[in-house]
């Protein structure tokens, strides 16, 4: 629906053109659309009457060749499953769009496809229909689109809209988990040049912490909106990313150290290599959480206890301070901040045309 700006020509579309063309033309006006699209709401909400809503979300679905099938397969289902699950709401149901490369041979798909039902079977979504292809101009690595959705109470849910004044800003495992992943193991010999194989190694099994549904389920079981009162996760963009689209979402602003920040040495280490800032670097995986001050004990230690590290790193600003992200470093005075372009996939396309292995 929405999630920060992208370097030109690739990945998502800049902010402004989201504001001028598509949240300008959104269709027919319907009172039922409760949450609509806007920078940091990645979940449509709709009522359905009766004390119920419908949650909906939507992603590209990919095939990373370098990454491999089942895992592609694994890493689709969670991109969107992680962004039905900040809203504190499990997904339920699915529709998946496949436009395949007519290279792609059938007993591939037929890979990919059972890889994609295994997965949503673990986690409890039901497919409940879409379409499947080969098509002239399809290619690696988007290969079709997604939709997720559930059924929930109309107090239920949250959004990054509802973050409030006060609130302590908390992040999850650490910063660019998305970029070092895939980039690891699509490039593995820049890697091990750069960084060493032990590096490499850990960098290449962060693939398995590229979801944020355990950390938001995890989250969600403190309290939604006493106490946790939204959740985000940080995808394109990266932390400083998701923090500007979360200040976007509540109009609020968000005030976080930099220093606070987690980068995981094995992460860092990969960003180096590829020239990346990992404040500013896909980060899928890595979950926003804010919550009521007196509650960050509690939802670290449900993170703890779930396996997934937390670390608080800011705190939502006083309305009237203004909007977006304040940002301080070293003990400096917090200074408005526009996270710059990620450089994920420009990197990507270098490492490409160099060669790169």
């Amino acid at each position: 629906m929405t999630k920060g700006a992208a370097p030109t020509g690739q990945g998502k579309v800049p902010r402004g053109f989201l504001e001028r063309v598509v949240f300008s033309n959104l269709g027919a006006k319907r009172e039922a659309l409760l949450v609509a699209p806007g920078h940091g709401l990645d979940n449509a909400v709709v009522s359905l009457g009766g004390g119920k809503v419908l949650l909906a979300t939507s992603d590209p679905l990919s095939v990373i060749p370098a990454v491999g099938l089942e895992e592609s397969a694994w890493l689709s289902v969670h991109l969107l499953a992680s962004d039905m699950a900040t809203s504190g709401v499990s997904p339920q149901f699915a529709m998946l769009d496949l436009n395949l490369p007519p290279e792609m041979q059938l007993p591939e798909v037929a890979r990919y496809v059972r890889a994609v039902g295994r997965e949503c079977e673990r986690l409890g979504i039901a497919i409940a229909g879409g379409h499947t292809g080969r098509y002239p101009g399809s290619g690696y690595t988007v290969i079709g689109g997604g939709t997720m959705f559930s059924v929930a109470g109309e107090g239920d849910y949250v959004t990054p809209a509802m973050a409030r004044p006060g609130d302590r800003v908390l992040m999850t495992k650490g910063a660019a988990i998305g970029a070092a992943a895939v980039l690891s193991r699509a490039f593995p010999q820049t890697v091990r040049e750069r960084a060493g194989r032990a590096l490499l190694r850990r960098a290449r099994s962060r693939l398995s912490e590229c979801s944020s549904v355990r950390d938001a389920t995890a989250a969600s079981g403190v309290g939604l909106r006493t106490q946790v009162t939204s959740m985000h996760d940080a995808t394109e963009g990266g932390i400083l990313g998701g923090l500007s689209e979360l200040s976007a979402a509540c109009g609020l602003p968000v005030i976080a150290d930099a220093d606070n920040v987690h980068v995981p040495d094995d992460v860092r280490a990969v960003c180096d290599a590829f020239g990346l800032d990992p404040l500013t670097t896909l980060s899928e995986g890595t979950l926003i959480v804010t919550c009521a001050p007196g509650s960050v004990v509690g939802v670290l230690r449900a993170l703890h206890g779930a396996g997934a590290e937390g670390y608080e790193i800011g705190r939502i600003g006083r309305r009237g301070q203004g909007r977006g992200l304040w940002l301080s470093s070293r003990g400096s005075k917090p200074q408005p901040h526009s996270p710059g372009r990620d450089g994920y996939w420009a990197a990507w396309s270098k490492a490409v045309r160099l060669g790169r292995g």
